[in-house]
């Protein structure tokens, strides 16, 4: 007879860990509390547009094939793929825009046209990025944190060298132009810290960024969640939508069942890839490990304020994926981590599917998707989205050089309040913990509870880290630890 578990959430890490444990011959119960699956990488379907609700950006691709060639799978089997061209587009002010090339040779000489000998210094950045890059994957983020003994097999020189100094600090050093920094800089302050608190071994996200290339899952990022889904089904998982977990039973200090929807059911083995502070307020106080004051005391990852917008005609001079820097990057870097408030000038980003994917919105107009990084814990108010919509809006119609306002059918927003009501989500953070030199690896809240049998947890606020390839991670971690420690 197959050993039950229930899984609670179904975001990218619960849907890996439910893969990796079904072939492990558990029966596998997913519980949502939803309508749908996928949690942050919910889909929004209005008036003929499509929209991605959380990630946008397909980076390490490596990692998607390594979860779907562990079932014998290809991504082909499941999604097309589509490598961007260019990756991505930066204003830094009106008529003054870099385009992100989707190969390191033209971004280098992109480089070389702002600041003369930068070619050579990208060189040896994304040299290290790389060698970075193989360590993390080859080394560490498959490891499932559970001592400071995992890293010793690891180059442990280098690597303590590369977190002892910051990813700031280190791109400084060698590039003087603060468009080519801020470049080099955005993938950690908007996917999870600031700049200067992060290792410099996190340069493996500027080789994930130049190196490795940003993709496009064809009809979106939720295509991902449904072709997870589909293997998930194939390998026997049974998924249970609106069903909200309101306890975690436990007698003896071990996992007894669970309260779904107010209905007792029997659980003995349970694994977490909801927001784990969440999880940990529906156990009995006595059995939590780690305080409020612990919470407290992290960093998180920012939180967001989206915008998704129907237009009824084509938007020009914007890609893809465009980000607008046109702000004082350092300030809003400020405003998240230090004091935190809303930013006075935010930077945002804008996602345009439908100029890839035609099927994201009717013939002959444009979806997008605007976001600000914020703080989280902040307070968020219909007012203050009002406020911030315009900012941007007339932002992106300067910088463009276009009128919008008048175009658009309708607007649907998502902030703190929503994070925090929808995926129960710790102040509202849209990405989970940061990866700070204090919260890597196995200093981050563990993959196995230190007092309940048999709970195991995996996601962003757990080992490795935040990001959609990380999650995927994370499940299979989650996965091998139960099979490896979970008993009667």
């Amino acid at each position: 007879m197959k050993k039950e578990i229930y899984i609670i959430g179904s975001g990218f890490s619960s849907l890996s860990a439910a893969c990796y444990l079904a072939k492990d011959g558990y029966a596998v119960t997913v519980l949502e509390k939803n309508a749908t699956l996928g949690g942050r990488a919910r889909q929004l379907t209005k008036d003929g547009f499509t929209f991605d609700m959380g990630p946008t950006w397909y980076w390490m691709p490596d990692v998607f094939d390594r979860f779907f060639a562990d079932f014998n799978k290809k991504t082909s089997d499941y999604y097309e793929l589509q490598k961007l061209s260019p990756a991505y587009n930066v204003y830094f002010g009106k008529d003054d825009v870099v385009s992100v090339a989707d190969n390191l040779p033209e971004i280098r000489a992109t480089f070389e046209s702002i600041e003369a000998g930068s070619g050579k210094q990208l060189d040896r950045f994304m040299a290290t990025a790389k060698n970075n890059y193989d360590i993390a994957i080859g080394d560490m983020v498959y490891k499932p944190g559970e001592s400071f003994l995992e890293l010793v097999s690891v180059k442990t020189a280098v690597r303590l060298k590369r977190f002892l100094t910051s990813i700031r600090g280190d791109i400084r050093k060698k590039f003087n132009n603060r468009k080519l920094i801020q470049l080099l800089e955005f993938p950690v302050l908007f996917l999870g810290a600031k700049p200067s608190n992060t290792p410099s071994f996190y340069s493996f996200m500027n080789h994930a960024d130049f190196g490795l290339g940003t993709w496009y899952p064809q009809k979106g990022m939720y295509t991902v969640v449904e072709a997870i889904e589909k293997l998930a089904l194939e390998l026997g998982v049974v998924f249970e939508t609106n069903a909200a977990v309101d306890q975690i039973c436990c007698e003896d200090g071990k996992v007894s069942g669970l309260l779904v929807n107010g209905q007792f059911r029997k659980a003995t083995l349970v694994l977490s890839g909801a927001d784990y502070h969440h999880t940990e307020q529906i156990l009995e106080k006595k059995y939590r490990a780690y305080s409020d004051s612990y919470w407290r005391s992290r960093v998180f990852a920012p939180s967001s304020l989206l915008f998704y917008l129907g237009f009824d005609k084509k938007i020009a001079n914007v890609e893809h994926h465009t980000l607008f820097f046109d702000a004082d990057f350092e300030q809003h870097a400020k405003d998240i981590y230090d004091l935190p408030k809303w930013p006075e000038s935010p930077l945002f980003y804008a996602s345009f599917p439908s100029r890839t994917d035609a099927s994201c919105a009717p013939q002959g107009c444009e979806a997008a998707i605007l976001l600000i990084p914020l703080a989280p814990g902040l307070k968020d108010t219909q007012f203050l989205r009002d406020q911030y919509f315009e900012k941007i809006m007339h932002r992106l119609e300067e910088v463009t050089q276009q009128s919008l306002r008048n175009n658009m059918i309708f607007k649907e927003s998502f902030c703190v309040n929503d994070f925090t009501n929808d995926y129960n989500s710790y102040k509202g953070n849209a990405y989970g913990m940061a990866n700070t030199l204090f919260q890597t690896a196995f200093l981050r809240p563990k993959l196995r509870s230190r007092k309940v049998r048999n709970l195991y947890f995996t996601g962003q606020l757990t080992v490795p880290g935040p990001g959609v390839p990380p999650a995927l991670i994370s499940g299979k971690l989650s996965a091998a630890l139960i099979r490896k420690y979970s008993r009667p």
